[in-house]
């Protein structure tokens, strides 16, 4: 039987000092990628940790903070910071989103940091960028979805716009910033250099508005903004969210055998060759008709027989779910995507595994997130070398 083989960022070490979602997220990859992170928070905890005595923030924490180490630093003493610079000289990869500035400010940037180790590689996410007009601006998801035009081609045409319902926007900063550190890990396994890297939330977002974009270069801007939950580029029919007996389900045909294979599912043959639906195009101009023809037989079935007969027919479709049913996904269990794990503060608790595969080696087993400085003697004990009266003095002044 063949030895598995190490995953990627096996001896790889990563300094996390990011909070809430998109830095947290890009470390939690590549703590599944098989680095060792360890995440850095102030004597509080970070943000979201923060969160949890309001209900609702635990289970995030959990699913962005599985096998990280965990230990708390004060940056705002002497001390503190020359702890992070003792890590920073044994470590690969340091993630902040702090505000721009405010890690120059406190005398740890890119740049000093740097000195210290040249190899290092200094990855930073904020909102809008290190440089440009709105630099100091305060930026969070539901902020960026307003500026960034996403919340604007949200909703139907008819009523006020509509966040999205996922973090989108945090999120694609995460894995744009895991993108950014593993080129840079790259480069500096050519040049021995390390780099700096950035990302901006309002940049990640910006490619996702690419079907809307087009209609609005197409109709000179005079297109709809908001199209409901039709096709934002209103180029593909049938492309919207059907009732059914019991709920919801989407259908999507975007080529013409698709809308033919629909029409053999409802049992509406005597309508494949119409005029008014055989291509695309002209299915997009007569869009009522084709979702009226499509709602008129969908009303009368449960949504996961819809969903079930149209992708028996390869027709991309899905029953509208709940989270309760999303969470026991069973192609994602049986992946591994999702494990059921005992958690030492949640109890039994779902929590997601990296959406990466890397073939060959075998998934990393998750480890619940650590409590609030559960680490701090393994990492500046153990790994640093200070000894336990230093680790227990540095605690007596605040520092950790």
């Amino acid at each position: 039987m063949t030895e598995p083989m190490p995953l990627p960022l096996n001896g790889v070490t990563v300094i996390d000092l990011s909070h809430v979602y998109n830095g947290p997220y890009a470390a939690f990859l590549m703590a599944m990628a098989g680095a060792r992170v360890i995440k850095v928070e102030p004597l509080t905890g970070e943000h979201l940790r923060s969160r949890g005595d309001m209900g609702g923030a635990a289970l995030p924490f959990a699913m962005l903070n599985s096998n990280k180490q965990a230990v708390t630093l004060n940056l705002k003493t002497d001390e503190g910071r020359d702890l992070l610079r003792q890590m920073v000289a044994r470590a690969d990869i340091l993630i902040e989103n702090f505000s721009p500035g405010v890690m120059d400010r406190l005398g740890v940037g890119a740049t000093a940091l740097q000195e210290i180790n040249p190899r290092l590689i200094y990855a930073s996410s904020s909102g809008y960028g290190k440089a440009g007009p709105y630099r100091d601006y305060p930026a969070m998801d539901l902020v960026m979805q307003a500026m960034s035009g996403l919340m604007d081609v949200t909703g139907f045409p008819d009523q006020p716009p509509v966040k999205a319902g996922g973090a989108v926007c945090d999120f694609s900063a995460g894995v744009h910033l895991y993108g950014a550190v593993m080129t840079a890990l790259y480069e500096r396994e050519r040049t021995g250099r390390g780099r700096v890297v950035e990302v901006a939330m309002q940049d990640a977002i910006y490619a996702s508005l690419a079907s809307n974009l087009g209609m609005h270069f197409a109709s000179k801007g005079t297109g709809p903004s908001r199209t409901g939950n039709r096709h934002g580029g209103l180029g593909i029919s049938p492309y919207n969210v059907y009732r059914c007996a019991d709920g919801y389900a989407v259908i999507n045909a975007p080529g013409d055998h698709h809308f033919r294979a629909i029409l053999k599912v409802i049992g509406r043959d005597d309508l494949i060759g119409d005029e008014r639906y055989a291509t695309r195009s002209a299915r997009v101009a007569n869009m009522n008709e084709v979702d009226d023809i499509l709602e008129a037989w969908t009303s009368a079935q449960q949504k996961q027989l819809v969903a079930d007969l149209m992708l028996q027919a390869s027709v991309p479709c899905s029953a509208v779910r709940g989270l309760s049913e999303v969470i026991l996904d069973e192609n994602m269990h049986a992946r591994g995507s999702l494990q059921w794990v005992d958690h030492p503060d949640l109890g039994p608790a779902v929590l997601p595994h990296s959406p990466l595969r890397f073939e060959g080696s075998d998934l990393v087993p998750l480890q619940p997130s650590a409590r609030l400085g559960a680490d701090n003697q393994a990492v500046y004990g153990d790994w640093l070398g200070l000894g336990e009266m230093q680790v227990a003095a540095l605690h007596g002044k605040g520092v950790i």
